[in-house]
C-alpha cells in the first residue's frame, strides 16, 4: 500500500546524504517535498500540516544531536513524528473484571466487519480466551451464514436468534454467560452510505450490550472519505479504536495516516489479506519503519516464530552445517516459509531492500512449481539428486507439469548452493578438523607445526612471543625454506581444534 510513499521518502532522503548542516530554506525544502509526498498519498491535509509543523520545529530546534549528520537527524524525526500521527503506541487489549468483556463492530458495509469479526475472535483465541460470536446483521442476506461458516473453521460458536438485531444482542450476552464465554464480539449491519437508521440500530444494540470495547472497521481503500465516517460514528457511539481493512491492498495509505490524528482514537488492529490468520495488533512504530524503508524487522521475527518449530529449525540448521541438507529438508522448509505470508510481504520487511528488489514481483505460484518438482522424485533423488540422469528428468518434468530443463536448473542450483554452505561452513565442522590434525608436521626448528602456506606479512614478523588463551605460551614455528639461518621466526597461535574448543564456547548449532 505505501510503495509510491516510500519511494518518495527515499528520493527526499538520498538528496539530503553528504551534506555538512541543514539551513533553514534547506528544511523548508526538505519539508516542502515531504508535503507533497503525503498529500499525495491522500492524507488529510489538516494532519499533513500539523505533522508539517512539528518535523520543521523539530529540525530547526536545539534538540538536534552532535552524533548524527543532517540525513540521520531528519530520518529520526520524521519517523518519530510518523509514528506519533499513526498513534504513538500500540493499544492496549484489556479484559473486563467480571467476564464477557463485549466487543462491538461497526462501520459502513463492504468494510470487512464480518470477515474481521472472525479474525478478532481467532485472534483472542490465541490469547487464550473463548470467544462468542453474536450475527446481529439481520439485514444484509446470508451474513449471518456467512458469520457461521467463519466460525466453524476456527471453531467458535455462533449465536443469532430472532429477527431484531437488539434482542439478538441482548439473548447473546445471556448465553455468553450461561455457557462461559469470557469475549462476545457483536456483528452490527452496515449500510452503503451514513444514515439515521443505521445509527439509530446501533446505538440501541450498544446500550443493550455496554460494550467494554467499540471497534470501527474501515477500509483503507476509502482514503480521506475514512476520516467523515470515523468523525460521523465517533458522535454516536464514541469508539475505542478502529480496525483498518485491506492494508494489502494498492491504496495511498491516506486512511492510516490520518484516522488518529483527526478522530484522536488508535488504529487497534490491521487486517493485510483475505486469510483469517492475516490479522494482528496495529504497530503504530513498525508501520512507519516500513513506510521510511527500514523495514519491519519485529514483525518478520515474529511470524517466523510462528511458523517454524524451533526443534525443526535447530535440526535443519545442523544439516546445513554438517553439508546434510537434502531437497526433503528445503521442500520442509518451504512450507514453513509459506506460512509466514506472501513472499513478497516478506521482503517488504526486511531492511535496508533496494527499491529494485521491493518492486520485484514474487508470486507465490514459482514456489509452488519448485514443490511440485520436488514432490515428484523419489526419495531417493530427493536425498541424492545426482542420480538423476536424462529418463529421470524426463519422468519428473511429466509429473509435475514442468520441462526437463526445470528439473535440471534446480538440480543444478540446489548443488551449488550445497557446495556454497560447505565452503561457507566447512572449516570448523568435525571432518575438516580432523583433516587439519592429520596435516599437521613438525618443522625443521622443533617448533610444532608448520603452515603449507605463510604470509609474507606475517613471515616478516618477530617480536616476542605473544600469549595465548589463558595466558598460555603459544607454540613458535618457522615458514617453509627457513631453519636455523639466523630468519626473524613467524609466531603463530595455537591452532589445535581440541584446545580451541576448550577456551571458546562453541557456536549455536554446531
Amino acid at each position: 500500500m505505501f510503495e509510491s510513499l516510500t519511494d518518495r521518502f527515499e528520493g527526499i532522503f538520498d538528496s539530503l546524504r553528504g551534506q555538512g548542516k541543514l539551513s533553514e530554506a534547506e528544511v523548508d525544502a526538505t519539508l516542502r517535498e515531504i508535503r507533497l509526498a503525503l498529500l499525495e498519498a491522500d492524507v488529510n491535509f489538516a494532519v499533513v500540516k500539523a505533522l508539517q509543523e512539528r518535523i520543521r520545529e523539530r529540525c530547526i530546534g536545539d534538540e538536534l544531536s552532535t552524533a548524527l549528520n543532517p540525513h540521520q537527524q531528519v530520518v529520526k524525526i520524521v519517523n518519530e513524528e510518523l509514528t506519533r500521527a499513526l498513534g504513538g503506541e500500540t493499544m492496549a487489549i484489556t479484559f473486563a473484571a467480571k467476564p464477557p468483556t463485549v466487543v462491538l463492530m461497526a462501520g459502513l458495509q463492504g468494510a470487512g466487519k464480518t470477515t474481521n469479526s472472525a479474525k478478532l475472535a481467532k485472534w483472542f483465541k490465541s490469547q487464550g480466551r473463548n470467544p462468542l460470536l453474536v450475527g446481529a446483521d439481520l439485514q444484509r442476506p446470508a451474513a449471518v451464514e456467512q458469520l457461521r461458516t467463519l466460525g466453524r473453521q476456527i471453531d467458535v460458536p455462533v449465536f443469532s436468534e430472532s429477527s431484531d438485531p437488539v434482542a439478538v444482542a441482548a439473548a447473546a450476552m445471556i448465553e455468553a454467560k450461561g455457557t462461559g464465554r469470557d469475549v462476545v464480539i457483536v456483528d452490527t449491519a452496515g449500510r452503503l452510505a451514513i444514515d439515521e437508521t443505521l445509527m439509530a440500530e446501533v446505538g440501541l444494540i450498544s446500550e443493550a450490550v455496554e460494550p467494554d470495547y467499540t471497534f470501527l472497521v474501515i477500509d483503507a481503500m476509502t482514503g480521506q472519505d475514512a476520516v467523515t465516517v470515523a468523525e460521523s460514528f465517533h458522535a454516536t457511539l464514541e469508539l475505542d479504536g478502529v480496525i483498518l481493512t485491506k492494508l494489502d491492498g494498492d491504496a495511498r495509505g491516506g486512511a492510516a495516516l490520518s484516522v488518529k490524528e483527526v478522530v484522536g482514537r488508535p488504529i487497534a488492529f490491521a487486517s493485510t489479506g483475505e486469510k483469517l490468520e492475516d490479522f494482528d495488533q496495529f504497530h503504530p512504530e513498525r508501520l512507519a519503519s516500513r513506510i521510511l524503508g527500514m523495514g519491519d524487522v519485529l514483525t518478520l521475527i515474529e511470524k517466523a516464530e510462528e511458523a517454524f518449530e524451533q526443534d525443526e529449525a535447530e535440526d535443519a540448521a545442523q544439516k546445513m552445517m554438517e553439508g546434510q541438507f537434502t531437497l526433503e529438508d528445503f521442500l520442509g522448509q518451504m512450507q514453513q516459509i509459506k506460512k509466514m505470508g506472501p513472499l513478497g510481504n516478506l521482503i517488504g520487511m526486511l531492511p535496508g531492500m533496494p527499491k529494485e528488489v521491493r518492486d520485484v514481483e514474487i508470486e507465490d505460484a514459482q514456489v509452488a512449481r519448485l514443490e511440485a518438482i520436488i514432490r515428484s522424485m523419489t526419495p531417493d533423488e530427493r536425498v541424492t539428486p545426482e542420480i538423476i540422469d536424462a529418463s529421470r528428468r524426463e519422468r519428473i518434468a511429466n509429473g509435475s507439469g514442468m520441462q526437463p530443463t526445470d528439473v535440471a536448473a534446480l538440480v543444478e542450483q540446489f548443488g551449488q548452493m550445497q557446495k556454497m554452505i560447505k565452503q561457507m561452513n566447512g572449516f570448523g565442522t568435525k571432518s575438516t578438523k580432523k583433516g587439519r590434525k592429520g596435516k599437521r608436521r613438525k618443522n625443521r626448528s622443533g617448533g610444532r607445526t608448520t603452515p603449507r602456506t605463510g604470509d609474507p606479512a606475517l613471515s616478516a614478523a618477530g617480536g616476542d612471543r605473544p600469549k595465548g588463551p589463558k595466558g598460555k605460551s603459544n607454540s613458535r614455528v618457522t615458514p617453509k625454506g627457513t631453519g636455523s639461518s639466523g630468519r626473524k621466526e613467524l609466531v603463530l597461535p595455537d591452532l589445535d581444534p581440541e584446545k580451541l574448543a576448550e577456551e571458546f564456547p562453541r557456536l549455536p548449532g554446531r
